[in-house]
């Protein structure tokens, strides 16, 4: 499948997803002007992945290398909420066992940050990896 690559701008994180890479990430601030411009091409990229892995499998992804989406984020609005929570569901979709993991950034000294992981992590029932970075100055 194709890969998805959104550069990061001033309010917008940088997005990349390349399944043959097992790259998936979103990374930076999240505060666009246009929240529905730059998740709903994100959202129905992450449709599509789902459904070719329900229909073909996806074989590059085992116990030993497992699809990793990763969520490195200073600082995301409300508005970006809901579509990170749109965009999780869509995982929800894949097969029993499928080995799958959420990695959430966030500052050891931004527990507000943290919270948020653990509550998407509750409210979504998946298992999140939690991973502290250093604090930045």
């Amino acid at each position: 499948m194709q890969e998805l690559i959104i550069e990061p701008e001033r309010r917008t994180p940088a997005i990349r997803f390349s399944p043959d890479e097992n790259v998936f990430y979103i990374r930076g601030t999240s505060s666009p002007e246009d929240v529905h411009k730059l998740y709903y091409p994100v959202i129905e990229w992450v449709n599509k992945f789902i459904k070719e892995i329900l229909k073909d499998g996806c074989k590059i992804f085992n116990n030993e290398n497992p699809l990793r989406f990763k969520f490195d984020l200073d600082y995301f609005n409300s508005s970006s909420t809901k579509f990170f929570f749109d965009m999780l569901t869509e995982f929800k979709k894949l097969p029993v066992g499928f080995p799958f993991i959420v990695e959430w950034y966030y500052d050891q000294e931004d527990t507000d940050m943290k919270e948020a992981g653990v509550d998407f992590s509750k409210l979504l029932e998946m298992k999140f990896s939690f991973i502290s970075k250093p604090a930045k100055f």
